[in-house]
């Protein structure tokens, strides 16, 4: 991994070397001086651990000497943004804010700003803001703190900064009617996004992002007709699509059988599919999976095989979903055995993709197999792998402690668990219908223990004694320690176990 990293870093500060023009400064001038030598760019670039100071690395280069030109912290920036190593990227732009003879443009500024909102928060953005100059307030620095607030989801403050942009006359451009339109995407407001739209074109005309966005909208609404009048507005406005316009397209047309016009859209797609635009392969296989098409699957691989030396973790995990739902394990497993070989990254979410089809398939000796084998190579399991389990192992009587086992085990791997609510209703179904009250009690703790105690989790509970004839202990009590309020159902319930025998389990009172 750390080979790769360093590779990948050389390979940025070579981009760096070639791009940049020598600097004259009598033989000492740090952007370079040939394609092998030693330049700033490269010193900066191949910081990869985090801790490492990039200001260290600026300093030394300066008591050596040698000039500091804004260009090349420019262009390292830019790289190391590409590569999320927004740290040492907010290093440097701290370093040129100190010194006096680099001057700093809105456009700088508005950098500083995104990488101070992902590396210090929302706060400290708008902190940053305040104290930028005001001949530097510009638009470019607007739209940059708007980014911040749709990142975090600020939604008020993005609404307010819309306005004020509007007053000082900055809304020029579709930018900040995009990143409103992401934000309320994000949030689910889809009835927000035309109405966004209809504002955009008071001040300016859709761009290509607009467009691309506005056809998820219609994606998500499943509406084939709004997605053609989209695209046709699209060529009237002189919009050149590109390939995400046609996966949107296409992705459309599928869902809505319409096959014919969805291939149609592919082929298209495919046209704009290249090293530059990688993520559109990835795209193509997950389509014609969805079609269906075996042969337009393996042709792109083999294209994509033709294209790049070496696949990423992302291309090998598309692959393996699209070979699976053609129910080829065989080709699957081929392909899994080569990732093995070639990426050496361990993510647990590739051999997921077997297991997945193992266990959905009813084959848990082969699950449980395959689970011993990446585990012994180094794999280590995520929240998911064991999630999968648990789903394996349900409705058989006989594997309760395995489903407690796996869950425990999934909790465990997280700081925090997103709730599944699908997933505890599924385990209390099955433990209500045995009347499974120590099962039912030890998943109330386990669910306590991970921070997700509900009425309904109580009820359930309730509904297990029911089904023992049993009475429980305490529930009031124990539900105004979780901060549960009762219901109708709790009630009745409660009134409905009363009358039975007390139900003495162990684990109540952990």
């Amino acid at each position: 991994m750390l080979s790769r990293r360093l590779a990948a870093a050389a390979g940025y500060a070579r981009l760096l070397s070639a791009s940049a023009p020598a600097a004259s400064t009598g033989g000492t001038g740090g952007a370079s001086s040939g394609g092998g030598g030693d330049t700033l760019g490269k010193r900066l670039l191949k910081l990869i651990y985090p801790k490492r100071s990039a200001v260290v690395v600026l300093r030394r280069w300066a008591e050596e000497g040698r000039a500091v030109h804004k260009y090349q912290l420019n262009r390292v920036v830019r790289e190391l943004r590409k590569c999320r190593r927004f740290k040492h990227a907010l290093e440097i732009c701290e370093w040129m804010r100190t010194q006096p003879e680099i001057r700093l443009l809105p456009g700088d500024h508005a950098v500083h700003l995104d990488l101070v909102a992902k590396v210090r928060g929302l706060a400290s953005a708008e902190k940053f803001f305040e104290d930028v100059p005001e001949r530097a307030k510009g638009p470019s620095t607007c739209n940059s703190l708007l980014h911040a607030y749709v990142q975090h989801g600020a939604r008020d403050k993005a609404e307010a900064m819309l306005k004020e942009m509007a007053g000082a006359g900055y809304l020029t451009c579709a930018l900040p009617f995009n990143h409103m339109m992401s934000l309320y995407m994000s949030t689910g407001e889809l009835e927000k996004v035309p109405e966004m739209i209809k504002e955009l074109r008071r001040y300016t005309i859709p761009d290509l992002v607009t467009y691309n966005i506005w056809l998820t909208y219609c994606s998500r609404n499943n509406s084939v007709k709004s997605a053609e009048k989209v695209f046709d507005l699209m060529k009237d406005d002189r919009v050149v699509p590109d390939w995400m316009t046609f996966s949107l397209l296409a992705s459309i047309y599928i869902n809505a059988g319409l096959h014919v016009k969805g291939r149609d859209a592919l082929v298209e797609m495919e046209k704009r599919a290249s090293r530059k635009e990688r993520a559109a392969y990835s795209s193509l296989l997950t389509m014609y999976a969805s079609l269906s098409d075996r042969g337009n699957l393996d042709r792109v691989w083999s294209k994509m095989r033709q294209t790049f030396r070496k696949f990423s973790d992302a291309e090998y995990k598309c692959m393996l979903t699209s070979l699976t739902r053609f129910g080829d394990i065989a080709a699957a497993e081929c392909v899994y055995g080569e990732w093995e070989s070639e990426s050496g990254t361990k993510d647990s979410r590739i051999p997921n993709t077997i297991l997945s089809f193992y266990i959905k398939n009813g084959n848990m000796e082969k699950a449980e197999s395959f689970l011993q084998y990446i585990v012994q190579k180094g794999v280590k399991p995520s929240y998911s792998t064991w999630e999968l389990f648990v789903w394996g192992y349900l409705g058989n009587d006989e594997r309760t402690a395995k489903v407690m086992e796996c869950l425990k085990k999934a909790l465990s791997s997280l700081e925090k668990w997103e709730p599944n609510p699908q997933l505890v209703a599924a385990l209390f179904s099955q433990i209500e219908k045995r009347g499974d009250i120590e099962a039912a009690e030890e998943l109330l703790v386990v669910l306590r223990d991970a921070g997700y105690v509900t009425t309904e989790i109580y009820n359930s509970v309730l509904r297990t004694y029911a089904k023992a004839e049993m009475m429980p202990l305490i529930i009031d009590e124990r539900m105004d320690e979780d901060k549960v309020s009762m219901d109708d159902e709790t009630r009745r319930l409660l009134k409905s176990t009363s009358k039975y025998p007390i139900g003495e389990v162990s684990t109540i009172m952990s």
